[in-house]
């Protein structure tokens, strides 16, 4: 099949399957999985132009929704947390869409973006599991263990009697702090210091096509040390919502660098396609995480994302 936007040939399931695999495991670290598949369109499809940036946040906009209705409904949903992100995401969204097309346009010097972009990521992810950070972390790792452990036993049919503690309960928000309650423990963090993270990450997350969920999360995991069973949910609505106003950023400006000959609005049946394999993997993949250590989704995200950018990087001195 050909899509024209893109100039792109493949088979139309395999962008389905693709993205299923992907945002089946990357959705249980709060991630949707378009970091990696924005190098699959690069690499494999040779989808190189800036269109190939909102062609990612459509991709979000199909998939995130499944993923963020399982966290909903488990109760692992950190509302303010979302907020924080998306009112801190939204204006770097647009600074990077600027940013992507008037300065990166060309494929090689993107490609060393986003290689650069990917392994601070991988190397954020890597650090948090070195024994170290277990030590400055060990009331997080604790719970974790504990909540897989609750988790195993209601997956065979045993139950704890403790199910209701097993969600987030707010204790306080305001401006300058943010506590919260989840399976007995307290955790809190400065809200000022989040908002000024994620704008920052807005900027990389626009300019990308990501919607900034894969830069967060290690950070609130490996910063802020809260648990990654309380931040895949709020992690994955903020970059929902700054997908959308990504991809209308994108569109809106379209015309105005139409004398460039760029392609710079989203292939939206492309994107769509790969949202539908996003859309089934991150419903499972949100259902089965809690079933899964937190080490092991740290682990699988970091050596992918390590490998990529390296491959990435190295593609400059060949």
């Amino acid at each position: 099949m050909h899509f024209a936007v893109s100039g792109v040939d493949v088979f139309p399931l395999i962008p389905v399957i693709v993205a299923f695999v992907v945002s089946f495991f990357t959705s249980m670290g709060g991630v949707s999985g378009a970091f990696l598949l924005l190098p699959f369109q690069m690499s494999v499809l040779g989808f190189v132009s800036p269109s190939v940036s909102p062609t990612n946040l459509v991709y979000n906009i199909v998939a995130i929704p499944s993923g963020v209705y399982r966290y909903i409904k488990e109760g692992r949903m950190a509302w303010p947390l979302a907020w924080v992100i998306i009112v801190g995401t939204l204006p770097g969204v647009f600074i990077g869409a600027v940013l992507r097309i008037k300065y990166l346009p060309d494929p090689k010097h993107f490609k060393v973006f986003v290689g650069c972009v990917l392994l601070y990521i991988g190397i954020r992810l890597l650090l948090d599991l070195t024994k170290k950070a277990a030590r400055k972390k060990a009331k997080t790792n604790a719970l974790e263990d504990r909540f897989k452990e609750r988790s195993s036993l209601m997956r065979k049919g045993i139950t704890s009697g403790a199910e209701g503690t097993a969600v987030i309960r707010t204790v306080s928000f305001s401006v300058v702090r943010y506590t919260y309650e989840f399976y007995g423990e307290t955790f809190s963090f400065n809200t000022i210091g989040l908002f000024t993270l994620t704008f920052a990450v807005g900027i990389v997350g626009g300019t990308y096509g990501i919607g900034g969920g894969a830069i967060i999360a290690p950070f609130l995991i490996a910063v802020f040390g809260l648990p990654v069973y309380t931040i895949a949910g709020a992690a994955l609505l903020g970059t929902f919502i700054t997908s959308i106003a990504g991809v209308i950023f994108y569109t809106v400006i379209a015309p105005i660098y139409a004398d460039t000959g760029l392609a710079i609005a989203p292939d939206w049946i492309l994107g769509a396609l790969f949202g539908v394999g996003g859309f089934l993997g991150m419903y499972l993949g949100a259902r089965v995480q809690k079933y899964v250590p937190a080490r092991a989704i740290k682990l699988i995200l970091s050596v992918i994302l390590l490998s990529l950018a390296l491959r990435y990087i190295a593609g400059v001195f060949v």
